[in-house]
């Protein structure tokens, strides 16, 4: 195999698909990028067992081929030389040799076929959106999303694929995250899955704010995005998400309108001093004034207060802060409402005038 590109052509492709290569890995192969050169293309393809990224690039093709090479090397090789730079890169003897202007480099090489390829998904429902929609959806919910919960179909974001709707819900047992998105979806067969929270995460860093089309396809165990060059698949995690509709409060009496901003600067400068394992603070509600106080074990003391929108009468009720600063950052409108029934029960957080957008919030007692 051998092959010309210039620096910058092969350097996108390479960034697109090396945050799935594992800096330690079970077999030497999941180390490495699967290149596969004919009819004037590159394509590069990396793994983890879990997801899949490969990625396109023209390149000026001398000699077809496949082979896998060390990933993180050949990205700071790339990274290093100089701008518009153009690289050679020739297979012989199992080495890579890699030049550009002055500089020679060889690196070790492992077969293409030892490399684990996802098999063809018998795709049984297809659709398309925009980049920028599907987007939304995940930086609007993935930030609730479990960590390493036993409860592992909580450690993913479910997608909800029906008529005209996609609907993006995320929990880790203490917060939800909800958002509905009106899409051209025409299907018979609406699908709940749950998409792993390295696969999304990955979908965050490929997924560009704008109108351009991905493709949407789901298989019995894998989903796969095909957007422009780049091709994404991942497993989808095998369980059952829970009734999210039933932890949605309803009916809650109290609202709260306040200022986005200055509710979220009021908090940031509060949980300085609130306990660094727990987290939690109080707010004091009474009419048309909010009071945010926080305390730690060094006896030291945070309070805040600001006017708000709010005729329901006292309450006080705690919470953990960093889960409200993490919703005040997912909603982009002016203000907030803040929905509530007593210091006991959940609140529910909206942007005024929508429910696209719903984030569920546990009380915590202080």
């Amino acid at each position: 195999m051998k092959f010309t590109i210039d620096r910058e052509s092969f350097l996108k492709p390479l960034q697109q698909v090396i945050g799935v290569v594992e800096r330690r890995q079970t077999l030497p192969v999941l180390g490495n990028l699967l290149i596969h050169a004919s009819s004037g293309q590159l394509r590069l393809t990396a793994t983890d067992l879990e997801v899949e990224i490969q990625a396109g690039a023209a390149a000026d093709i001398q000699e077809d081929g496949e082979i896998t090479l060390p990933a993180r090397k050949l990205l700071d090789i790339c990274k290093a030389l100089p701008d518009n730079a153009s690289i050679q890169v020739t297979i012989k003897d199992q080495k890579a040799q890699i030049r550009s202007g002055k500089s020679r480099f060889t690196l070790s090489t492992l077969p293409a076929a030892d490399f684990p390829l996802v098999d063809k998904i018998s795709g049984d429902s297809r659709f398309t959106l925009s980049q920028g929609q599907l987007k939304e959806v995940i930086d609007r919910t993935q930030f609730s999303m479990a960590q390493q919960d036993v409860r592992y179909y909580l450690n993913g974001l479910m997608l909800e694929m029906g008529n005209g709707f996609l609907r993006a819900v995320a929990t880790d047992g203490h917060r939800l995250a909800l958002c509905d998105m009106p899409v051209q979806i025409q299907t018979d067969n609406p699908r709940q899955v749950i998409v792993p929270r390295k696969g999304i995460q990955e979908l965050q860093r490929l997924l560009e704010d704008s109108d351009t089309d991905v493709n949407v396809e789901l298989g019995a165990n894998h989903i796969r995005l095909v957007a422009g060059d780049v091709c994404f698949t991942s497993k989808l995690v095998d369980g059952r998400f829970p009734d999210y509709d039933r932890v949605v409060p309803q009916g809650s009496d109290k609202l709260v309108i306040a200022d986005r901003e200055l509710f979220r600067q009021a908090l940031s400068r509060t949980s300085i001093l609130s306990n660094e394992k727990y987290r939690g603070i109080r707010l004091n509600l009474e009419n048309n004034n909010i009071k945010i106080q926080a305390h730690n074990p060094d006896q030291e003391e945070a309070d805040e207060e600001f006017e708000v929108d709010y005729s329901g009468g006292e309450l006080e009720i705690g919470f953990n802060v960093t889960y409200l600063l993490d919703v005040l950052a997912a909603v982009r409108s002016d203000n907030v409402e803040i929905l509530l029934s007593d210091s006991n029960s959940s609140c529910l957080i909206k942007q005024p005038g929508t429910d696209q957008y719903r984030y569920v919030v546990m009380p915590m007692r202080l």
